[in-house]
């Protein structure tokens, strides 16, 4: 799914609650609507600052029928947020892990125009990965938060396009208890590397998501089972978009 940037860097709570009115205008048979207190099961694979364009965003959805792909594609291709685009649909094992889990990273792309020193570039990245630690401030309402950025970088890469314009890709990781490395506290660390100020891209995207591997099923026991017979319940799809 192509995302645009959002107007006015729309909040994640405001993206989860257009997300929730959009998908449940569709009609599709939505699980979660039916519980006395109805809530949408719908998972976002990773938030995303609203003013910041994504190529492949990922979203999982599921439903409590199973319905052929070009009817849920039907339904999702004009019933998405305003913003929104679906470009691929998948019906997903149930049993796999929810989207949330499994994001490691996410690679984002910033163009710097034609007057980036490429070379300069290159090496204040090349600093920045080969560092033992990164200590930085960054403020969080009327605090003043320290934390430690190299965990958070996995790479960069500096390269100039056909076109002329400096390209710089980061891939930040994403730790379920330290957060998730941000672009712009990147480019502010490369500029200070550089020794000027934080870096202005013309353009900054979310081009892809890092997924981990789900984990491999169990094999079956080789001897026997004894236990009776269960009952399953009917099968509830899952679409990821």
């Amino acid at each position: 799914m192509r995302r645009d940037a959002l107007p006015g860097d729309l909040a994640q709570r405001g993206q989860q609650a257009d997300w929730e009115a959009a998908i449940t205008a569709t009609g599709l048979p939505l699980a979660g609507l039916d519980l006395p207190r109805p809530k949408l099961r719908l998972a976002i694979a990773a938030p995303l600052a609203g003013g910041i364009p994504g190529e492949a965003e990922l979203v999982d959805l599921w439903l409590v029928e199973r319905l052929p792909r070009w009817r849920v594609r039907e339904a999702l291709r004009d019933g998405l947020p305003a913003g929104h685009r679906l470009t691929d649909l998948y019906d997903v094992w149930l049993g796999e892990p929810p989207l949330p889990g499994r994001v490691v990273a996410s690679v984002y792309r910033a163009e710097l125009g034609p007057e980036a020193q490429v070379e300069a570039l290159a090496a204040a990245a090349s600093g920045l990965l080969a560092a033992a630690a990164l200590p930085r401030e960054r403020r969080k309402g009327d605090a003043t938060v320290r934390y430690d950025l190299r965990p958070f970088l996995v790479s960069i890469e500096v390269e100039r396009a056909p076109s002329g314009v400096g390209l710089l890709r980061m891939t930040l990781r994403h730790d379920p208890s330290k957060g998730v490395g941000r672009p712009d506290e990147t480019l502010a660390a490369l500029g200070e590397a550089m020794g000027r100020a934080p870096l202005r891209p013309l353009a900054l995207v979310r081009e892809a998501l890092v997924l981990a591997p789900p984990p491999s099923p169990e094999l079956p026991a080789s001897r026997p089972s004894r236990r009776l017979p269960v009952a399953r319940a009917p099968r509830t799809d899952r679409a990821t978009g």
